[in-house]
Parts: C-alpha cells; sequence; structure tokens
C-alpha cells in the first residue's frame, strides 16, 4: 500500500460521528436549522446538510480494490446520502444536498432534477469552491453558511414561493443538520 493509501485508512478509521459533532456543535447546527428553514420560507425547495466524518469502510475498500478515484466515491456516498435523506422525494425536485466529509475535505453538493436544469456545473462548481476555501481555512460554520446562501439564492431564482399563498408551504424534510 502506498504511504499515501495508508494515510488516507488512517483519517478515516481516526475520524467518526463525535468529529462530525465538533466541527458542528449544537449551538451552530441550530444556527444553521434556522437558517435553512428561513431560507425554505423564500422559495418552494429544500435544502439539507449533512456533515459526515469518515467515510464507512465498504467505500474505502472499493476505492482500493476497484481503484476507482477518491472523488468518485465521496460522489457516490453524497448521492447516497441525498436519498437516504429523502431529498430526491420532493414534489418538484427542487432538493439540495450540502455533504461535507471531513476526513477528506471533501464538499459535495447535490442537486435533484428539477435545479439541475436551471443552474450549470460551472455555478455548482463556483459554490463548491467558496465552501472549500472556509473549510480549508477551518470556517466551518462560515463555510455551510455560505453554502446555504448560494444554493438559497438559486433556489429562489428558480423555485421562488409563491405569493398567491403568502409563501406558506408545507415543509418537506426536516431542516437540522444530519451529523455522521
Amino acid at each position: 500500500m502506498k504511504q499515501s493509501a495508508l494515510m488516507r485508512l488512517w483519517r478515516h478509521r481516526w475520524l467518526d460521528q463525535g468529529d462530525a459533532r465538533r466541527a458542528v456543535p449544537p449551538a451552530v447546527a441550530e444556527s444553521l436549522r434556522q437558517r435553512v428553514a428561513a431560507s425554505e420560507k423564500q422559495h418552494t425547495g429544500e435544502v439539507r446538510i449533512c456533515v459526515e466524518g469518515a467515510l464507512p469502510l465498504s467505500y474505502l475498500w472499493r476505492h482500493w480494490r476497484d481503484r476507482a478515484p477518491i472523488e468518485q466515491i465521496l460522489r457516490e456516498r453524497a448521492l447516497m446520502q441525498f436519498a437516504k435523506l429523502g431529498v430526491w422525494d420532493t414534489t418538484e425536485r427542487n432538493g439540495v444536498l450540502i455533504y461535507l466529509n471531513l476526513a477528506e475535505h471533501a464538499i459535495e453538493l447535490v442537486a435533484d432534477r428539477g435545479l439541475s436544469a436551471h443552474v450549470s456545473p460551472a455555478e455548482w462548481a463556483a459554490m463548491v469552491q467558496h465552501l472549500g476555501d472556509a473549510l480549508r481555512a477551518g470556517r466551518v460554520e462560515e463555510g455551510l453558511t455560505g453554502a446555504l446562501e448560494e444554493v438559497s439564492a438559486a433556489l429562489i431564482h428558480h423555485y421562488p414561493a409563491s405569493p398567491s399563498n403568502g409563501g406558506a408551504r408545507p415543509n418537506q424534510l426536516p431542516d437540522a443538520v444530519t451529523l455522521c
């Protein structure tokens, strides 16, 4: 095994849900929950935030066994969380998952097909870059807040709340941050 592969294994075996809780303590999680709720009053989309300490061993095994690039494995994990958290099941197909993996310092934005049709890959990449810059500087709350603001702006632009009903709509998914 190459040294970088060993380092990756140790990072993923060392970090866990406790690290996600330390990166997003209760006060930060509550602040983000409130921001998600406020955001969703302005559009018809749904936003979920998921912070994961490390990849499960089964994902790392596929990375080593199949020689799949870690970026592909991380995307697969984000897609799995997208499905598991029900983000794909929104009425207008306009849910978005903001996924952060602490062991890899990786960010994924996964948008359902309704919103993806309106936002270019370059726009998603720019959002990921902004979040990544804040995270590399150790500013997790600032990075997640900034990502939420950028995702919200896209949702407000393409799926604004309807003025005919005062913007009221049922909340289809929990607003709380998922820590795993």
